[in-house]
């Protein structure tokens, strides 16, 4: 009688440096999250899969992978600069997917994050973390958590009347040239804001700058789009009092990536002509639906987006670690 052959025990999953693997180690694993952010968020994440691809393979990208009996089954890369540490993406195929695996990759990208010299401040928004919760994790006593809303309109049944704000103002397509007093508006609205304790960036206009910077240049919040960006400028001072900035995330899918005005014209209706601005340029171009990210605290904005026909299509959380 033929011994009867017993299978293989499973090996524990392994964290590996993202630098020990080429990118076609990982298709497997982008060609699902890509199906994912697609189907759940209505997002093309296939310009940014490109990106960790092409790091990946010139063994560029910091990060670590998960492995499974020696198959890829999720990744998480940091990005470091100057004295902070950005955590831009976490992702575990779904058959994998539990708090222990996603716990494993985040405890290994702080550790290593926060073992690099001269780094003070972790900054994360991860979409797709589902199980794992940081404040259970390493450095949880350095952890502050921010609530944050995914927020996504129906174009297709949108009604966006026309109101005029009750201050004169004037709105132009965005221009390049509005750039530098763009980073002085941001640093401005957000001065004391929860928002400026999420994202650093917008406590500065030299942060403020880097921001804009990487939202016309890089696809993590889409390809910017310009048509549907613009500026609001005072009638009588003629200085630049809001701003709403737009990209595409999905062939017929928008994104507002930043809207915010002057603290002395907020609650003048400047928000709205922005923001109605942007979405009807949405609509003419054809876009079925459009989104938006905003911190749950963000009371006001929060009943706007509300009142125009956003509802809440995810909620994540915004991690930041100090003072560890």
């Amino acid at each position: 009688m033929a011994a009867r052959l017993e299978p293989a025990p499973m090996r524990p999953a392994e964290i590996v440096d993202l630098r020990r693997l080429a990118a076609r180690d990982l298709e497997g694993l982008l060609g699902e999250e890509i199906d994912s952010w697609r189907a759940e968020l209505e997002w093309d994440f296939e310009k940014s899969a490109d990106l960790v691809r092409r790091f990946v393979d010139l063994r560029a990208l910091n990060g670590y992978a998960l492995l499974d009996d020696g198959e890829v089954t999720g990744y998480l890369y940091y990005v470091l600069e100057e004295n902070k540490g950005l955590i831009g993406d976490l992702y575990v195929r779904r058959a994998y997917r539990d708090a222990g695996r996603e716990g494993m990759l985040l405890t290994a990208g702080l550790e290593a994050v926060t073992g690099t010299r001269g780094i003070q401040r972790i900054e994360s928004q991860l979409l797709m973390l589902r199980y794992a919760q940081p404040k259970h994790l390493a450095k949880s006593h350095a952890l502050s958590v921010y609530d944050r809303n995914f927020m996504r309109i129906d174009l297709r049944r949108a009604k966006l009347p026309e109101a005029k704000p009750r201050r004169p103002m004037y709105i132009e397509k965005w221009s390049d040239h509005y750039h530098d007093a763009a980073a002085q508006l941001i640093a401005s609205a957000y001065t004391g804001h929860v928002d400026s304790r999420i994202n650093d960036q917008y406590r500065t206009a030299n942060g403020a700058r880097r921001f804009l910077y990487n939202i016309v240049q890089y696809p993590g919040c889409g390809a910017f789009y310009r048509p549907g960006s613009c500026a609001a400028f005072d009638a009588v001072t003629g200085r630049l009092v809001g701003i709403s900035l737009a990209s595409m995330v999905a062939p017929e899918c928008g994104h507002i990536t930043q809207i915010c005005v002057a603290p002395a014209v907020r609650g003048t209706g400047i928000g709205y002509a922005l923001l109605r601005q942007s979405l009807t340029t949405f609509q003419a171009a054809g876009c079925r639906s459009a989104s938006l990210t905003v911190t749950a605290a963000n009371d006001d904005a929060v009943a706007l987006y509300r009142r125009v026909g956003f509802d809440v299509a995810r909620q994540f959380s915004a991690y930041v670690w100090e003072g560890w």
